[in-house]
């Protein structure tokens, strides 16, 4: 129990004060680039970013992905997030709920719901953990004291394996994923932690029973070179290091994935760390684009920071779209206004 929140505690630190981006590996959107338009003939100001993902409507196509609870700084960090997200109709992810499963008396640092009655709201378990005796009481609890519209099952096979004390039993967890899917009164979100969803996998998560899929490919925070900060021995050091650039870059995955899915409900996370990595990613195919790291250090800083990044990230988006002569996101997404470069 208690391991478990110093390990939320850890990862709070070494995202912050570490280098553990991707380096060699990156998210993919480099290689391409939007098409200018010198005449759109649009008033900028009309301009609508709105969107519907899972049946509710968002001000804008951003999901504030994934990324703490269980300690007092991950309560003061949800809480900054959900006030923002509530102000600007946003997504919104919490951390990896296994924490309150062991201790109950942490459920408040995930408790957003009263700060954001309105939001998009998504619950959060390892998918592995259905191998650890978790099962559809434990999902039902997390959405329960979450008030979550859908739960997140994060894949997370690299990460287990570098991790001390790593769960690494993968053994038979699609069909557990297909009788939770059956079960569960709220859609299932598949979701890899950065190391991406490949298109023949994703085909079997829609198969099982997953609602809709964030690739989370590379080109972000590397969940090796985290685990290889907190590493208890060399080998432990050494494999995180060498897995580090490991994974599928996140256009690749919204790419491949949509030629095989072309209805899923699809979110772009991995690497995002801008505007234009939003609008790129709906271009190529998604619906929601999640970033995580740039809405953890204006969350650490202050409201205030994270309400800037959010007003930066939507007149990001929406110069994007006027630039290329497109009213709204359904536009963009069928414009030919992205080629990709070489």
């Amino acid at each position: 129990m208690r391991e478990t929140q110093t390990r939320k505690a850890d990862h709070l630190r070494i995202c912050l004060d570490e280098d553990v981006q991707f380096h060699a590996n990156t998210n993919g959107l480099e290689r391409y680039r939007f098409t200018h338009c010198c005449l759109p003939e649009l008033n900028r100001s009309e301009i609508n970013l709105t969107t519907t993902f899972l049946g509710k409507k968002l001000g804008a196509p951003l999901l504030i992905s994934s990324m703490t609870g269980g300690t007092e700084q991950a309560q003061m960090i949800n809480y900054r997030l959900g006030e923002v997200a509530q102000r600007y109709q946003l997504a919104m992810g919490v951390g990896s709920q296994r924490v309150v499963v062991e201790n109950p008396q942490v459920a408040e640092t995930f408790a957003v719901r009263s700060l954001a009655p309105d939001i998009l709201l998504f619950a959060n378990l390892g998918a592995v953990q259905l191998n650890y005796q978790y099962g559809i009481d434990e999902c039902l609890r997390v959405v329960d004291l979450l008030e979550a519209d859908a739960l997140i099952l994060h894949l997370n096979p690299l990460q287990e394996c570098i991790q001390p004390q790593g769960d690494t039993n993968f053994r038979g967890l699609l069909n557990k994923i297909a009788h939770l899917c059956q079960q569960l009164p709220v859609p299932v979100i598949a979701k890899e932690v950065g190391n991406g969803i490949s298109a023949p996998m994703a085909q079997k998560l829609i198969e099982a029973g997953v609602t809709a899929i964030d690739v989370a490919g590379a080109g972000g925070t590397s969940w090796a070179k985290v685990e290889s900060e907190r590493a208890l021995n060399v080998q432990q050091r050494r494999l995180g290091l060498t897995f580090a650039d490991w994974g599928l870059p996140t256009a690749e995955c919204i790419t491949s994935i949509r030629a095989i899915a072309p209805t899923v409900p699809l979110i772009a996370s991995g690497g995002l760390r801008n505007g234009m990595d939003v609008a790129k990613a709906i271009a190529l195919g998604s619906d929601l684009a999640g970033l995580a790291l740039p809405f953890l250090q204006a969350a650490s800083e202050s409201t205030n920071a994270v309400d800037a990044l959010v007003q930066l990230l939507i007149a990001e988006i929406t110069t994007v779209l006027f630039c290329t002569g497109n009213a709204t996101l359904s536009q963009l997404k069928h414009s030919k206004a992205l080629q990709r470069l070489g």
